[in-house]
């Protein structure tokens, strides 16, 4: 058996481009997951996503080395309190965009995905009482190889 990646597994940047794409429509569709896009957010808001995800997923590192390190999205994250309630709702809208994205049929893939975007929201809710307690330079997190 040989070690792949889940970046590879999905099928590649257009798979994670639609499934970034399908868990940001379900979420602004959603009345809970909707709220933190209630405030402005970068008009390519769904591209940069798609692109961290693709680095955290084991592709390649298009966001820490073009766009931002993890510091910053953790820093977009922070200062948020507690929100059991926001979480549980992204983690069902990624699980309806599984779906939704037209990704490969692949034994387990759909269970990996979802176990490593529940591991990234503890990730994100790392820091709830300030963006400043963010220390800089934090690597991105990518996720363990997937056996092919």
């Amino acid at each position: 058996m040989t070690q792949s990646s889940l970046y590879a597994a999905l099928g590649g940047r257009a798979a994670v481009l639609r499934l970034a794409d399908a868990w940001h429509r379900r979420c602004l569709a959603d009345p809970v997951a909707s709220h933190p896009f209630s405030r402005p957010i970068h008009p390519r808001h769904v591209e940069r996503l798609a692109a961290y995800w693709t680095e955290a997923l084991g592709g390649p590192r298009d966001y820490s080395e073009r766009i931002a390190d993890h510091s910053h999205v953790q820093r977009l994250h922070a200062g948020c309190g507690e929100h059991e309630d926001l979480d549980g709702r992204a983690l069902a809208c990624f699980t309806a965009a599984l779906d939704d994205a037209d990704l490969p049929d692949a034994p387990g893939l759909r269970q990996a995905l979802t176990d490593w975007f529940a591991e990234m929201i503890a990730v994100m809710d790392a820091y709830p009482r300030a963006a400043e307690d963010v220390p800089p330079g934090l690597p991105l997190p990518v996720h363990a190889p997937w056996p092919s």
